[in-house]
């Protein structure tokens, strides 16, 4: 094979749904923000989902997912344990917290088996963050830095799409629409997140934290956040 493309293939297995992380099992509180009404139809969810690309995404996912890719390509194991940290401590619920950390033993777990030539050392930090195991796979797999970036928010888009046609409800045709809609965003967001300086970093996003806070004792639910 064509040793050209098998960094983009990489990717695809990276962000596959049908990668083993339980990505499909959280909602980050967009459960509860179709319980309460905040989310109701295409419209609301596309408003949402937008505003969380160009907060969240922009000002704080991407930049520490550079970081963490850069001290990946660096072997700098301190500084890549000082981003994931910090990372953890920027989920603000106990539920984004428990997200972040299953899903990175998850990921963990899998960069493991499937490629001997990274240390135990990294693996063990990767596993307290999905993010942190996503930037070490890219790195270690030569993936390119703004391709893995938009691959991420990709992922993260299709993930909280498919748990809207669940739970508003949508059409899969309408989950369609909303993705290709806000696919457009996606360059923007990564480019203006690789380029925020180390003190420009933030995550505060109130009604994101509130949702999920509050999924905490939603009475019905379907998904884990």
């Amino acid at each position: 094979m064509n040793t050209d493309v098998q960094p983009s293939l990489r990717l695809f297995q990276l962000i596959s749904p049908s990668l083993p992380t339980g990505a499909f099992t959280y909602s980050q509180g967009l459960e509860w923000c179709v319980e309460s009404g905040m989310i109701r139809d295409r419209m609301s969810l596309r408003e949402w989902l937008a505003s969380l690309l160009y907060s969240a995404h922009l000002e704080l996912e991407i930049p520490l997912l550079k970081r963490l890719y850069q001290a990946s390509r660096a072997r700098d194991l301190l500084r890549f344990t000082s981003w994931c940290d910090f990372l953890v401590a920027s989920r603000e619920t106990a539920e984004l917290r428990d997200e972040e950390k299953n899903r990175g033993r998850a990921m963990a777990r899998i960069l493991g088996d499937l490629d001997k030539e990274i240390p135990d050392e990294w693996l063990a930090v990767a596993a307290m963050s999905q993010a942190a195991g996503f930037a070490l796979a890219a790195a270690s797999w030569q993936i390119d830095l703004t391709t893995a970036s938009l691959g991420y928010t990709w992922s993260w888009l299709e993930n909280m799409v498919m748990a809207a046609v669940k739970t508003v409800p949508l059409g899969q045709t309408a989950g369609q629409q909303i993705l290709s809609d806000l696919t457009i965003l996606c360059g923007e967001v990564v480019k203006g997140g690789l380029v925020l300086e180390d003190e420009e970093i933030c995550g505060s996003c109130p009604a994101f934290a509130i949702g999920s806070s509050l999924h905490e004792t939603q009475f019905t639910r379907l998904f884990r956040s």
